[in-house]
């Protein structure tokens, strides 16, 4: 390996923010990027557009935050953006497929890059600074070999992250589809092909009545949430009895550690009650639930999970909020809401179609886990020439 700044290596385009007259919502332009909050988990999402772009990052560029308290995010250009000062755009001297090797780089050294930060409120990084970052670089064949390595991880990481996206699409469009347009219903109602196999078409009523909602499918039902279901309350547990186990920890911003106790069996749906209330969220498995959230314990007249899944999103109950000095979901609030309560059978159909698609993006999360943490463990070790690169298909095989 030889000692050589980032500069060397790699060209740094630092962010210019367009004039404001020039940025839209519309989508003239080219996409604007002004910093880490149109980051996602691998590519961003923006929603602003220029038409006067002053500097861009190139499709393939590594999207590095260079201002305030996400110093140091990144995230992957999946397109050409202009990007204004709060990003800059990181690219190998030699080319895309080196990318993922100089995200490594980056990454291994993020730690001393941080620490030359100025500014204790907002803090900064410079072009100087990221260009001047001493690095150990090995050769040009070896740098290869690690981007492949690592590149391929990612790529399968992000390949089960868009599948999961696919199957929750085609699980929310099939319960609009049943339990918000009626299509089944509707097609029948005005003498049209329902498009279903017969003995799934027949548990669907032929019309429509009146109710407390408005129009439903004759003979189902509208019942209060808290005729359906019980929020349960989370329990405490202290941040340091979050740190291992195998019983995923959730608070109301989601998974917020590991235990080796389960306060319930899952699956099951959890609600934000403090800090963020009304979120929904999937737990896949047998979970601990702390006391910033409820759990939902279903109740005899809908036992399908999947079902108020979905439901329970639809209702918004991050808008029922109760108290004054900290946001709160008041669930007696929430257990008034008045919801449809389709037939045991159309639910059970319902359950026999969704739940094989829940269990599959576990099992993608499960192994998106597990790559990950391979990554994580061959990172530093690739980086830093312990572990040395002799053939990228061989350390793959050995890693997977």
């Amino acid at each position: 390996m030889v000692s050589e700044l980032l500069g060397e290596i790699a060209e740094v385009v630092m962010g210019q923010s367009p004039p404001g007259d020039t940025c839209n919502e519309r989508g003239d332009g080219l996409p604007l990027l002004n910093g880490p909050t149109e980051f996602g988990l691998h590519h961003p999402t923006p929603v602003q557009f220029t038409a006067d772009p002053r500097k861009r990052a190139m499709r393939g560029d590594i999207l590095f935050c260079v201002r305030g308290s996400t110093t140091g995010r990144m995230n992957w250009a999946d397109q050409e953006y202009a990007i204004g000062r709060g990003v800059a755009a990181i690219r190998h001297k030699k080319g895309l497929e080196f990318q993922p090797f100089l995200k490594a780089l980056i990454d291994y050294r993020l730690q001393d890059l941080l620490a030359q930060a100025t500014g204790s409120t907002f803090p900064n990084i410079s072009h100087g600074q990221i260009v001047g970052l001493s690095c150990n670089v090995p050769s040009e064949s070896e740098q290869r070999a690690i981007a492949h390595i690592l590149g391929t991880l990612d790529d399968k990481i992000e390949l089960n992250r868009r599948m999961n996206e696919t199957l929750e699409a085609i699980a929310r469009a099939l319960f609009k589809s049943w339990f918000v347009d009626f299509d089944p219903v509707r097609a029948k109602a005005e003498g049209r092909d329902p498009c279903l196999p017969k003995h799934l078409a027949d548990l669907f009523p032929d019309s429509f009545e009146d109710s407390e909602l408005g129009e439903i499918p004759r003979g189902w039902a509208v019942a209060s949430l808290g005729d359906l279901i019980e929020l349960a309350y989370g329990k405490a547990l202290k941040e340091e009895n979050r740190q291992s186990g195998q019983i995923p920890v959730f608070g109301s911003n989601g998974q917020v550690g590991w235990h080796n106790e389960k306060l319930a069996d899952g699956p099951a749906i959890i609600v934000g009650r403090k800090g963020n209330p009304g979120v929904v969220r999937w737990a896949p498995t047998d979970f601990f639930a702390i006391d910033t959230t409820f759990y939902v314990v279903p109740k005899a007249a809908c036992r399908s999970l999947y079902f108020l899944f979905y439901a329970l999103r639809d209702h918004r109950l991050d808008l029922l909020g109760a108290d004054s000095a900290v946001p709160g979901l008041n669930r007696n609030i929430a257990y008034m809401s008045k919801q449809l309560v389709p037939s045991p059978a159309v639910l059970d159909e319902f359950d026999s179609r969704a739940g094989p698609l829940f269990r599959r993006g576990h099992r993608n999360d499960e192994q998106a886990g597990t790559l990950a943490a391979i990554r994580n463990t061959l990172l530093p070790k690739l980086i830093s020439g312990e572990l040395r690169v002799n053939g990228k298909e061989k350390v793959l095989e050995e890693a997977l």
